[in-house]
């Protein structure tokens, strides 16, 4: 009985905290209807022999005695869906893990190739230099995206929008003009403006000019500010007050004088700052709404101070009237990494700046509109805490408990005794890295901690120091592998969840060129072409020793 309810739960993993997977091993007959024969060439062959298609059209029905295997896996939380993983793809990539890797980004130089196509041709500079601006905007957009070169790029940011410069030709900000009563820079091609402030080879004066210099990207309030001299590391809070996110979000973005665009340009000290200023707006959002005083303002709160504010916090909520809950018990925290638009105007990941983090509170509730009740507000965590109780529920046991031991027991979905087994990818005294079992992104890497960790309330100062370092070392690897676009996000428990049962979790989903999101993913069928356990070594071997 307790296997079929565990089998009805959806989940990888059982209640003895082992890992369970389907295998498919295709083997059927399929009648042919065809009437009639299109058989005709296709070319010919380097011998000169003529290709055909006659092999589309076959005389009879159909035989595959010997399909493709493939393994399907339940993801470990049911809402995630099922991965698939077809076993030719993942053998050949098991022989070689090298090939778990993306091209890094080819040298490309728009101008370097005209320059000296004119002057074999004779053609003057000017005229190249025209080019660029009579070119379609499609491929201005192309360009943006794809050149390495600064020469084509500058060229590019002065067709976008209009700068000012000072008497060496180094941009000191943007011409505005006024529309509906505000300032705003006088952009003339949008997208082509955000493509190419995006592109990393941009030089490091027109980024801050278009991009980073604060309010350069509108009127929101600075709010709080990091910044270690020592280390060079300089991080703003931005209030994005009219958000897409009920009651408003934060944004900590690398400063105008720290240019980050590429993981390999972040310090750990970086990643401790944009964390730092998340616990420190959470943490304070808290103690207002419970009547707690704050150390100060215009200032920012040491990590000793903020470590103790965390522990009155604590306690205030284990002591709370149940008759006079929080208003306001939950919180949001991602991180779009990398960006990119194709030529055809579609926006492939939703960063406008390569390197920053987003978090913001969530309310318990939310009035209804017409009927007058109240609404559970949404957090993504919400869904973790439902499921875990129905594994509890089924199976008597802790879900995380369960996972980790089934992480720490795996064996390979192939049965391949002589291959890599361990999922692990990294681990201190407080986190542990790894590969999930069913990925949902090809490469997608999760975080949890090692002992009773919920939410970032719940986090110590050394919790959150390795929740700091596991995600900074997460980005890095995938970036090593040649990941260009990851989105990041945090699975937590409600603050006044007494519940010891939920971790705090954390999912890094790189976007892949060849893995759009289509047909397959809308169903929550993920497809994978390696095993997680190869996955995990290529990750391993992109560690800085």
């Amino acid at each position: 009985m307790q296997k079929k309810e565990i089998k009805e739960l959806r989940t990888c993993v059982t209640g003895e905290g082992v890992f369970k997977i389907g295998i498919h091993t295709p083997s059927f007959f399929v009648d042919n209807f065809r009437e009639h024969d299109y058989v005709t060439s296709l070319g010919s062959s380097p011998d000169g022999r003529v290709v055909t298609n006659h092999v589309n059209f076959p005389k009879e029905g159909v035989s595959a005695p010997h399909a493709d295997t493939i393994y399907e896996i339940p993801n470990a939380f049911p809402f995630k869906g099922t991965t698939y993983i077809n076993s030719r793809w993942a053998d050949a990539t098991a022989e070689n893990i090298e090939n778990i890797a993306l091209s890094p980004r080819q040298d490309t130089s728009l101008w370097g190739t005209l320059d000296g196509w004119g002057r074999e041709n004779r053609v003057a500079k000017k005229n190249i230099e025209a080019l660029f601006k009579k070119m379609p905007g499609t491929l201005q957009i192309a360009l943006a995206e794809s050149s390495t070169d600064p020469h084509d790029l500058v060229r590019l940011a002065q067709i976008s929008c209009t700068f000012e410069f000072d008497t060496n030709g180094i941009p000191l900000g943007l011409v505005y003009e006024r529309k509906q009563g505000k300032m705003v820079p006088a952009i003339k091609k949008n997208e082509l403006f955000e493509v190419v402030a995006n592109n990393p080879h941009l030089p490091d004066p027109y980024k801050r000019a278009m991009v980073l210099c604060p309010g350069v990207q509108g009127d929101s309030a600075i709010t709080a500010e990091w910044h270690h001299k020592k280390d060079q590391s300089h991080v703003f809070e931005y209030l994005r007050q009219n958000s897409y996110i009920p009651w408003g979000h934060f944004a900590a973005n690398t400063a105008d004088d720290t240019v980050r665009y590429c993981i390999a340009d972040l310090s750990l000290t970086d990643m401790e700052g944009m964390r730092h200023l998340c616990y420190q707006r959470i943490y304070v959002m808290l103690a207002r709404q419970m009547g707690i005083d704050i150390p100060r303002t215009r200032q920012r709160i040491s990590r000793e101070e903020l470590e103790k504010l965390r522990i009155k916090l604590m306690a205030s909520i284990e002591s709370m009237d149940s008759n006079n809950p929080l208003g306001f018990n939950g919180s949001l925290w991602g991180w779009n990494f990398g960006f990119s638009c194709s030529q055809s105007g579609y926006r492939l990941h939703a960063s406008h700046q390569q390197i920053h983090q987003q978090y913001a509170m969530i309310p318990c509730e939310v009035p209804g509109k017409d009927h007058g009740r109240f609404l559970s507000s949404y957090a993504c965590g919400d869904m973790v805490a439902d499921f875990i109780k129905d594994y509890r529920n089924c199976t008597q046991r802790s879900f995380f408990e369960n996972y980790l031991a089934a992480i720490r027991t795996n064996g390979r979905v192939d049965g391949n005794e002589n291959g890599p087994r361990r999922l692990e990818v990294f681990e201190d005294e407080n986190i542990l890295l790894f590969v999930p079992k069913a990925q949902t992104s090809q490469w997608e890497l999760q975080m949890m901690p090692l002992r009773p960790c919920g939410n970032i309330l719940e986090a110590d100062d050394a919790m959150r120091k390795s929740l700091d370092r596991g995600i900074f070392i997460a980005l890095n690897v995938l970036e090593k592998l040649g990941a260009r676009m990851v989105t990041c996000l945090e699975y937590a428990k409600r603050f006044d969840d007494s519940s010891a049962d939920q971790q705090l979790l954390y999912a890094f989903l790189p976007r892949l060129p060849h893995s759009p999101g289509a047909f397959s993913e809308a169903q929550l069928r993920w497809i994978t072409g390696h095993y997680p356990e190869d996955f995990a070594l290529a990750c391993r071997n992109k560690l800085t020793p």
